[in-house]
């Protein structure tokens, strides 16, 4: 297989003109993910060392979840669901001078909407936060009310990041958005060893305030400033059908936001202290395989499949599109999910394993990393699918599907709390993706009269075998590996996991060539080719 004539389904010159673009896309969102995931581990590597698994932490978390749940709840929807889909109409249509009309509209509106309600946090954080974390200790809920008062204004920042990379993302611009991330985080880290010091917790809340102000300012450079003004013409079309397409997703959020996120919390509190920092450092450590394949592909794909799904006579390459998407997915997210679930441990010890966060910490997170392992892979096609109806303009079936998935999540975590504990929490989450994929892949199928002979099933079975062999060469060989190598220091652990992971991902390679795995193939003939011109 070369780069000219990749094994990914049949495609015309244009096609492979839009999989080299889809794959360039997808290589600089998965640096920018896999470069704001390291600071982002480093912002916790912080946290844990100056705080481990305490109280404070558990206030800072219920601070930071409150206007993220908000922000997810009536903007971070809009992005993927309802914002780049429009805004990719409007530039195929009517070209830039609309787009700009039409982001200057949000905008406007975004500030005016939510400078009232960050206004109402402040005055109401006392009432908010035993919403989130009713099973707290009352000093613990007394810190993130004033922890709280510090992050509210966040969302607004938050929210005019989302429309400006929105935006971008329309233009098929990639690269500020890209690394936003880097910019939020190492605000945190650096505003956290400065100041943490002196405030102690206070520090790492400032930090958030002052990531989500700079990643919304880096993405002003993109944008046309002198076309964005203040506008009070909120009826356009397109701020019309922008609504029209969150209102289904915002039902959907409603329920995720305002009862699973609460009902989590609630659960994981009363799962002893450290419960919810537990939680959420296993989930960090999920996302950066989800943002390095799963994220960065799907976000390279959307405006694509944006576009074609405008013209009927694209259907076929919509199909194709969605089918490299697809494929690339299961190629790299699976070597990735089995080599984490190995590696879990060692990694969390190299992490987070110093300071006030002990080895019993560090088992704990390893366990709950691994049940969250187990529904990586389909969350990551499962976002793929949920843009390609995104991308139809169809936002209904994926708000349904959501719905359906999030009732098999709290009645898992409610049946399985006795006997797991907090671990029954990240055993549920798994089982909603699970279903939420099979469901969504069943009806898109359904929809698009198949997926076009896109051969999933060997390129997920080729991946699959790779996978099983290299966690097969983890298990038998990785103690021994550990004892020569040793953990008396951080360096022993970096070199540990380093040799582990290069060694097994060395092995995942050798296995995936030998048995024909056209998708890595491609991507590293693609690769070289990029290189050779730079050169």
């Amino acid at each position: 297989m070369t780069a000219d004539s990749p094994a990914l389904g049949p495609a015309d010159d244009e096609q492979e003109r839009t999989n080299a673009r889809i794959a360039g896309a997808g290589g600089l969102l998965a640096l920018g993910n896999v470069s704001s995931r390291i600071i982002g581990l480093a912002r916790e590597t912080v946290i844990t060392y100056l705080f481990g698994a305490t109280n404070a932490v558990d206030a800072l978390q219920v601070a930071i979840i409150v206007p993220r749940a908000i922000y997810d709840l009536l903007i971070g929807g809009h992005v993927n669901g309802a914002i780049v889909p429009v805004l990719s109409d409007v530039v195929a249509r009517r070209g830039k001078d609309d787009l700009w009309r039409s982001v200057s509209a949000l905008a406007s509106l975004i500030v005016a909407a939510l400078a009232v309600l960050v206004l109402l946090i402040e005055l109401f954080a006392p009432q908010i936060v035993p919403l989130v974390a009713a099973g707290a200790a009352p000093e613990t809920q007394t810190l993130a009310v004033d922890l709280l008062r510090i992050t509210a204004p966040s969302l607004l920042a938050l929210s005019l990041f989302a429309l400006f990379s929105g935006a971008l993302f329309a233009l098929r611009a990639f690269t500020l958005p890209a690394f936003a991330g880097v910019v939020f985080n190492g605000c945190i880290v650096l505003l956290t060893l400065l100041m943490a010091p002196h405030l102690g917790i206070v520090a790492v809340a400032l930090g958030w305030l002052a990531g989500s102000l700079a990643q919304m300012l880096l993405q002003l450079p993109g944008l046309s400033l002198r076309s964005l003004r203040p506008s009070l013409r909120w009826r356009q079309p397109a701020l019309r059908r922008i609504g029209l397409l969150y209102i289904p997703v915002m039902l959907s959020l409603v329920l995720d936001t305002l009862v699973i996120r609460p009902f989590s919390y609630n659960l994981a509190s009363y799962a002893g202290a450290g419960s919810i920092s537990i939680m959420n450092w296993a989930t960090t450590l999920i996302q950066f395989p989800q943002g390095l394949v799963a994220t960065a592909i799907s976000a390279a794909v959307l405006p694509t499949l944006a576009r074609q799904a405008l013209d009927r006579a694209a259907a076929r390459a919509f199909v194709d599109t969605l089918g490299l998407g697809l494929r690339l997915t299961l190629a790299l997210i699976l070597p990735a999910a089995f080599g984490l679930f190995a590696l879990a441990t060692p990694i969390i010890a190299l992490l987070f394993e110093n300071g006030a966060f002990l080895a019993a910490d560090t088992q704990a997170t390893s366990t709950a990393l691994r049940w969250y392992l187990l529904g990586l892979p389909f969350a990551a096609l499962d976002l793929l699918l949920v843009y390609a109806f995104y991308a139809r303009k169809d936002t209904v079936t994926p708000a349904l599907v959501g719905i359906v998935s999030l009732a098999l999540y709290v009645g898992a975590a409610l049946l399985l709390f006795e006997p797991m504990g907090l671990y029954s929490l990240m055993l549920a989450d798994s089982l909603k993706h699970v279903a939420h994929a099979i469901i969504c892949a069943a009806l898109l199928w359904r929809r698009l009269g198949g997926f076009g002979g896109q051969r999933l099933l060997a390129t997920g079975g080729k991946a699959l075998l790779a996978s099983l062999v290299m966690a097969a060469a983890a298990w038998v060989s990785l103690p021994a590996l550990q004892s020569w190598i040793g953990a008396e220091t951080a360096l022993h652990e970096a070199l540990l996991v380093m040799v582990a992971s290069l060694g097994y991902g060395g092995i995942f390679w050798l296995v995936a060539r030998w048995l024909g795995l056209g998708e890595l193939a491609w991507l590293w003939s693609l690769l070289r080719q990029r290189l050779g011109r730079g050169g």
